[in-house]
């Protein structure tokens, strides 16, 4: 078939990692970063790529710098490449489908795109009793800062302790518990499965940072090495961005990968890519279980590439937490038995901060390699679920070019998309929708609970009752009547 010339291809990639007890002989991460570009343009067999770049987008990391692309692009080479910062808030998808569509429209025809991190040498200093910097950029910003235009947080969340993703996480995952109408013991062996199996993936994975498979038992109870955080959450659940770890990406026209002898072979194309911006924080939601951007988006993206989820041979769900592997299981329609990760998964995997989504698309480049003309798909999220983003990829071209949708208008204007009023000096009756039991250390310290006013309203309560906070853990509260003081203290009715 005949290809425009301009259709984006993903011709490069690289993946670093890097785990040296020894902090002083590790690297920062702006140096992972353009160690993975380099291994990319290496796989692409073209060195040319670098150095002929238009541009460079890197999503924000842990790290301070001010444009950790222009340290790359000049470590590298690239020295006409503009440089992109994503802000967090910014879908790491979302840098990923502008470069296809800057290809795509002809406006640039190779674009680079990274992030890393290196907080194991950071962890590895601060036990060493050694002091790792970074390197220090002054009076130096990108050529363009992408910054989300809303908080992810209301201020009631901040107020009363909801900002830890752990704690949200667990109160979704409280709430699909729930929707589905299943009891507290069945509930965690159903997450602590889940992780199980994507342990699995992570052993057989070549980049992981643990590659050794965790037993259900071992994920589900707490233990000495494994403690309880949020309530169903032990530690093991918890991405692990204690990591070093870097992905490089090189995208460029089929035309300019033909002038430059690139071997089509080793090709992967982006067929189509979607996005949904509408921000609703999470205690505001109408159902926490739920995510209509997951569903429009998702389907859209699908639709736009010519499939559907059956057809669609390789996945990777977006898995902070085993919650939003569920949301997206759910509003994909997604069979619960078949693999999810090509990766393994955060929580094994290796979780860097705001660029796992770059690390996953890599190997889902190889896995795809691997099984010429399958097509894999690949989620994103970013704060708590409140932005959603979706990428499509094949060996094989697409036919109609690469397709691109924001779904973000249609999101906001459906039912689904509305936001409920948070209010904060509320005293009297209300239901709790969700809850969570948070710890210290072996102990549990407060719980958390969402909760419906008789107007329709919600609120936030928090309890530390511990003979409350015990029967959170072993009954279900989901759907109790409970009260709430205009200082949100919950008690039972």
């Amino acid at each position: 078939m005949s290809i425009d010339p301009r259709t984006p291809v993903l011709v490069g990639i690289g993946v670093v990692e890097q785990r040296l007890d020894d902090p002083d002989q590790a690297v920062e991460a702006f140096q992972l970063m353009a160690a993975a570009l380099e291994l990319a343009a290496e796989d692409a067999g073209c060195r040319e790529l670098l150095e002929g770049a238009s541009s460079i987008r890197v999503p924000r990391g842990f790290w301070q710098y001010s444009d950790p692309g222009r340290l790359v692009a000049d470590r590298i080479g690239a020295s006409r490449a503009r440089t992109t910062l994503a802000e967090l808030g910014i879908l790491q998808q979302t840098i990923l489908s502008d470069a296809c569509r800057a290809i795509a429209s002809g406006e640039e025809e190779i674009a680079l795109v990274t992030g890393g991190e290196a907080k194991y040498r950071e962890l590895r200093g601060r036990i060493s009793g050694v002091e790792v910097g970074d390197t220090v950029q002054t009076n130096v910003l990108p050529d363009e800062l992408l910054e989300p235009k809303e908080p992810i947080f209301a201020d009631l969340e901040l107020e009363r302790g909801l900002v830890m993703p752990v704690r949200a996480f667990a109160l979704m995952d409280n709430a699909l518990r729930h929707a589905d109408g299943i009891d507290i013991e069945t509930h965690r062996d159903r997450v602590a499965h889940l992780w199980a199996d994507m342990s699995k993936i992570a052993a057989e994975n070549p980049h992981a940072w643990y590659r050794t498979p965790i037993s259900f038992e071992e994920i589900r109870d707490a233990s000495g090495r494994n403690r309880m955080m949020s309530f169903p959450y032990t530690k093991r659940h918890n991405s692990d961005w204690n990591v070093d770890q870097a992905a490089g990406l090189i995208i460029c026209s089929v035309g300019r990968a033909r002038a430059l002898g690139l071997c089509e072979e080793e090709w992967v194309y982006p067929l189509a890519a979607t996005e949904c911006n509408h921000m609703v924080p999470f205690s505001a939601r109408p159902e926490l279980h739920r995510s209509p951007g997951a569903a429009v988006a998702g389907r859209r993206a699908l639709a736009l590439a010519g499939t559907d989820a059956d057809d669609v041979e390789h996945l990777d769900i977006y898995s902070c937490f085993p919650a939003p592997v569920q949301v997206f299981v759910r509003e994909l329609d997604l069979p619960t038995d078949r693999s999810l990760t090509v990766t393994g998964g955060m929580a094994f995997a290796g979780g860097p901060l705001n660029n796992y989504v770059l690390q996953a698309t890599v190997r889902m480049a190889e896995v795809l390699r691997a099984d010429p003309g399958s097509k894999g798909l690949v989620t994103s999220i970013s704060g708590y679920h409140n932005k959603q983003g979706f990428g499509v990829w094949s060996t094989r071209p697409p036919p109609l070019g690469f397709r691109y949708a924001d779904c973000t208008a249609e999101v906001a204007a459906s039912p689904k998309g509305a936001q409920i009023e948070l209010v904060g000096d509320y005293s009297g009756p209300v239901e709790i929708v969700s809850y969570t039991v948070v710890y210290l250390g072996e102990s549990p310290i407060e719980a958390i609970a969402i909760c419906n006013l008789p107007d329709g309203r919600r609120t936030i309560g928090i309890t530390r009752e511990a003979e409350l906070m015990s029967n959170m853990m072993i009954q279900e509260f989901c759907g109790r009547s409970a009260e709430v003081t205009g200082d949100g203290q919950l008690s039972l009715r």
